[in-house]
């Protein structure tokens, strides 16, 4: 029996890489309706074995031979010929692993030696099934290098097909180019901790309300999809993504097929779910708790590039009040469940985040929408964000999402509101783990971080390709959806601007606009445009400048403010009296620099050129 679930890893004694080599040879056949032909090939009976650790790959028949390919449909590309191969554990301990599909640099020099110049095809292009035993997962090498993980118990053997295709819209720019990669298991020793099993079952389930569509990204559109076709994956880095769309065309997706492609002039808002989890910090040295180096960190801890922090995903009746603290060689403990899966009195499974900065129904007005509560807010990539608005006025736009009668068709369960600052760090620690960017081996040293979105127009979703501040140019250099390698090697030049690292991350918290969140001094209205404070269940209130005393005399814990403070080099300034309003993200444009765990306090509350917000939901019972 195959376990979906992961267990943690720190106190591993023994480890193995296993490479299998797999050769995707795509050339170009000479006719106008022959793209491409595919051999993939192997060795058979490959076994490594290293410190006590034996792990076999058994193959079963030569590999996959497609022949004068042409872009499939998936329904019939899980048709075709799946190559199969077993993955076996003879060692008297179970064992963790990874199956990832990665580039094979030497095959590609190779290529280019023989061939000529061998391009690299777009990873959207190459899309696949793979059958582990009794689980079924089809994606594109896009979504992430990992295609499995899991535990297998000592003396397991797992059975499994794969199968692999050219995407259905890939076009003429995929004639002449290639896709060179290998297989590699990662296996390590299992640690017997079943207090810590973790896995995609662990996830809560997302909270939907009826006009939600549940979506995920075929390559190159986002398509209608179900907890049955790969909706999510946090191992993979694949958070749920839903959205939802313009009223009259509602009842068309609803009714439509899974695979339907959501066309994005449909699309009002796109939201992440965000599972309700605890987290700790560990401690290299017992005094900086910069998180722990575990097997995603290529250095020691430090505060320009800290590592990685402990999650637990948790059941909405779990909740943690530990000191999110502890040495990272000791097993991780003292997890807390942060402040933001609490709605007033409410206890959450969940949040859903506004996968953009706001915009508006008008984002071609002065400063995307302005200082008004006229205009509709809206979720979309690669339009300018709202800004110049004041922190009352965004209170009444966010809240009206989900009021009566609202345009989107949410119910009130939803209860929409503007981000607050506890909510803006459930989603910078998820990131900063393995299930965020920190954990995606598509990125590695400094490119763990999330890159900034440095567009001087405010464009929605826009990357810079890199998390440094010293690129200057402020344009919208990568669109959101960017996953195409470059010249340099690097791949996910815009998608690096996302929390995973993936798609299917939330953007625009390094740069973009600076974002007023809801975290207030001590009832200090300033220039926000409140007579008085909203409900205390919308805001997080700090009654000091210090984040050591901020909460009630006490630190501010799982508010991403005193535990994170200065990760990255990010800038950091508390809330006071005369600046009461916190800001978060950053902006590349004032010289403060930008940052996921970046948070400053400027503008009292009121309406700014560089000032925008983001909307989250809660969902409770009616």
């Amino acid at each position: 029996m195959v376990k979906k679930k992961k267990k943690d890893l720190r106190n591993k004694k023994e480890k193995v890489i296993v490479i299998f080599v797999i050769i995707f040879s795509i050339l170009v056949i000479g006719l106008s309706y022959a793209w491409l032909r595919t051999t993939i090939l192997g060795e058979k009976d490959v076994q490594i074995v290293v410190g006590g650790i034996d792990v076999v790959l058994n193959e079963e028949n030569d590999g996959i031979q497609l022949v004068n390919v042409i872009p499939t449909y998936d329904d019939e590309g899980k048709t075709s010929t799946p190559y199969v191969f077993s993955l076996e554990n003879k060692s008297k301990i179970d064992l963790y692993y990874t199956l990832s599909l990665v580039d094979d640099d030497e095959a590609l020099e190779n290529c280019s030696s023989t061939s000529g110049d061998c391009e690299l095809l777009d990873p959207r292009d190459v899309r696949y099934e793979l059958k582990m035993g009794d689980r079924t997962f089809t994606g594109s090498l896009s979504d992430s290098s990992i295609i499995d993980y899991g535990i297998i118990d000592s003396s397991e053997k797992i059975d499994c097909e794969l199968r692999v295709w050219l995407n259905i819209n890939a076009t003429n720019d995929a004639m002449g180019k290639v896709y060179l990669g290998r297989l590699k298991v990662f296996a390590t020793q299992q640690v017997d901790d079943t207090d810590f099993a973790q896995g995609n079952d662990a996830v809560n389930e997302p909270d939907m309300d009826s006009n939600m569509i549940a979506v995920k990204h075929d390559g190159y559109n986002w398509v209608k999809t179900d907890i049955d076709n790969g909706w999510y994956n946090y191992d993979m880095g694949i958070w749920a993504n839903a959205v939802t769309v313009r009223s009259d065309k509602l009842s068309e997706y609803q009714s439509a097929d899974v695979g339907t492609e959501i066309n994005m002039e449909d699309i009002e808002t796109m939201w992440v779910w965000i599972p309700r989890y605890s987290y700790t910090i560990g401690s290299e040295n017992g005094s900086n708790y910069y998180g722990k180096k575990g097997v995603y960190l290529d250095s020691t801890p430090t505060a320009s590039r800290p590592g990685e922090i402990d999650i637990k995903f948790i059941g909405i009746d779990e909740k943690d009040t530990g000191t999110a603290r502890y040495l990272a060689t000791e097993k991780p403990k003292n997890f807390r469940t942060p402040d933001a899966f609490t709605f007033g009195d409410k206890e959450l499974s969940g949040i859903w985040v506004g996968k953009f900065e706001t915009s508006s129904s008008n984002p071609s007005t002065s400063n995307g929408g302005g200082n008004t509560t006229e205009l509709d807010a809206m979720i979309k990539p690669n339009v300018t964000s709202w800004r110049n608005i004041n922190v009352s006025n965004i209170h009444t736009v966010a809240t009206k999402v989900s009021a009566n009668g609202n345009r989107y068709g949410f119910s009130e369960k939803m209860n929409s509101h503007a981000m607050k600052n506890d909510e803006w760090a459930v989603v910078s620690y998820l990131s900063q783990s393995k299930y965020g960017k920190l954990g995606n081996e598509n990125f590695k040293g400094a490119n763990k971080e999330v890159y900034q979105n440095k567009s001087s127009e405010y464009i929605t979703g826009c990357s810079c390709g890199s998390p440094s501040n010293g690129n200057t140019d402020y344009g919208c250099q990568y669109k959101y959806d960017n996953n195409v390698r470059t010249e340099d090697g690097m791949v996910g030049k815009g998608v690096g601007a996302s929390t995973t690292g993936t798609i299917y991350g939330i953007y625009d918290m390094s740069g973009g606009a600076w974002e007023y969140v809801m975290g207030n001094y001590n009832d200090v209205i300033g220039n926000s445009g409140f007579d008085t404070m909203p409900e205390t269940k919308y805001y997080n209130k700090y009654t000091s400048d210090n984040p050591l005393t901020a909460c009630n005399g006490n630190e501010c814990i799982s508010h991403g403010l005193s535990e994170t403070a200065g990760w990255y080099n990010d800038y950091q300034t508390m809330v006071s009296e005369t600046s009461p309003w916190v800001m978060r993200g950053g902006s590349c444009h004032d010289g403060t620099g930008a940052g996921i765990f970046t948070f400053g306090a400027w503008y009292q509350g009121g309406a700014n050129s560089d000032g925008s917000f983001r909307l989250v939901m809660s969902v409770t019972s009616p």
